[in-house]
């Protein structure tokens, strides 16, 4: 067992600062890559119709969905891994590692089945208006073809992350997206595919990303896949439920906010659509790197946790949070300086570009408060404290947005469904400092019930000495 004393080792002692970025670096080149070629197919397809790029963004709905379930299972098993590697616990992780991909891999399965038996009125229930259907069924009943590829992936690169590993799930990843970008202009217009190219294109990458990170399961200090220890329990299912229902929560209710968000802003036309989900891709590039870099944050927050090193994990996170705001109020001076030339890369269309920019300059101005939001959601996550958990993961696209969606442009029409996330997210910071006030002084309350423990436990032992 000596091999996993290293990642332990680091994580716990080496100094903070070095440790979150060595371990974010991996997963922000993961995530910049992955929002790069979410935005490739927005960016190509753009290039074909209004209508096309409106399909892609209805469908990116149930991407949001099938992200979800991997992200649902990546989690879940990934911070149970990360805790028990902390409390020297090797036996529980082998067993989860493998229980965790085989259910992931099974629910993608089942969801690839679903989609294509129930095609049509998926599509009009994702928000698909008639003039967009026919584009929407034919990226759909190709990129269902991957959910089985992108849900066990997504499940193996958390679990390496959270091992301390996000190195080797960098390059799958990678690769994946690289493939993504490169098939996109070569199937959608050289071999004249339109939009089932670019789905095709992302199904392609999707599955060699698959390929290569199982195959990286069985580098360096990762725990490898093996059928021989899926061990599915109640009790093993409940540990990724609670590990992993603020990702789902978080991810499912992004699909239902941006149902709600192409309904509302389909009252305004196509080019409304077609604005607001390039404005979405935008705003899910920038936040690629404060999510990549809570990502560094979760293995030593998890990690610290198990070994009880509570001083520690709260200096992870004000630097992961200081670090992240200054990061934030950088890219909005620069995005509120170049908006309108933003939004013309994906589509060249006056309307678009006018409905898109006012969109985008109310969320540059809160876009900051974010970093706080997203540290305090994975540290509720990685501690497993998980009401807390799922409240925050709620809060920005769920429990303010999907209310909102429906209740502002009633009163601003157009500006209300352009503002919307904005509001959403100051409300979401609001609720966030309270929970997170509350969550550290529970870690003091822990800090000193284990340290009387101990002393307990050394005042007994010295007795029983003495009477010796």
């Amino acid at each position: 067992m000596h091999e996993h004393i290293d990642n332990y080792t680091y994580l716990t002692q080496a100094p903070v600062h070095r440790v979150i970025i060595t371990m974010a670096i991996p997963t922000i080149i993961s995530m910049l890559v992955t929002g790069l070629y979410n935005i490739a197919d927005t960016f190509f397809v753009g290039k074909i119709d209004t209508q096309a790029t409106a399909a892609v963004g209805v469908v990116f709905s149930l991407m949001f969905f099938v992200q979800a379930m991997g992200f649902f299972f990546g989690h879940g098993s990934g911070n149970y891994i990360s805790r028990e590697l902390g409390a020297r616990r090797h036996e529980n992780a082998i067993k989860m590692a493998s229980t965790g991909f085989f259910s992931s891999f099974l629910v993608g399965v089942i969801v690839l089945i679903l989609g294509e038996i129930f095609l049509t009125p998926l599509s009009l229930m994702l928000g698909s208006t008639p003039t967009i259907l026919p584009y929407t069924e034919d990226y759909m009943q190709v990129i269902l073809l991957g959910a089985p590829f992108l849900t066990s992936s997504l499940t193996l690169n958390n679990q390496m992350r959270l091992q301390g590993n996000a190195k080797f799930a960098m390059y799958g990843i990678v690769t994946g997206a690289i493939l993504n970008v490169v098939l996109d202009p070569i199937l959608i217009f050289t071999c004249g595919l339109g939009v089932s190219g670019a789905a095709w294109a992302t199904v392609i990458g999707q599955a060699v990303s698959f390929v290569i990170l199982f195959l990286m399961t069985r580098r360096g200090e990762n725990i490898a896949i093996h059928f021989r220890n899926f061990s599915p329990s109640l009790q093993r299912y409940k540990e990724i439920f609670y590990g992993g229902s603020p990702s789902m929560m978080r991810q499912g209710l992004a699909c239902i906010a941006t149902m709600s968000l192409n309904l509302a802003a389909g009252v305004y036309g196509d080019s409304a659509i077609a604005a607001m989900s390039i404005v979405g891709r935008i705003a899910m590039l920038s936040f690629a790197v404060v999510i990549g870099l809570g990502q560094g944050f979760q293995p030593v927050c998890g990690f610290c946790y198990g070994a009880g090193l509570y001083d520690r994990l709260k200096e992870a996170y004000k630097f992961t949070v200081t670090i992240g705001t200054i990061f934030l109020i950088v890219l909005a001076i620069i995005g509120w300086m170049i908006s309108g030339t933003l939004i013309g890369v994906f589509r060249d269309d006056p309307e678009v570009i006018a409905i898109g920019v006012v969109a985008l300059r109310w969320q540059l101005c809160v876009f900051p408060v974010n970093a706080l939001i997203l540290a305090s959601n994975m540290l509720a996550q990685t501690c497993r404290k998980p009401w807390r958990a799922n409240i925050l993961a709620a809060a920005r696209q769920g429990l303010f947005f999907i209310p909102l969606i429906f209740i502002l442009p009633s009163y601003f029409g157009l500006l209300g469904v352009e503002m919307c996330q904005a509001v959403s997210d100051v409300l979401s910071f609001t609720l966030t400092v309270p929970i997170v006030i509350y969550t550290f002084r529970e870690f003091s309350r822990e800090a000193a019930a284990k340290k009387t423990t101990v002393d307990r436990k050394s005042t007994r032992l010295n007795s029983s000495h003495i009477t010796r």
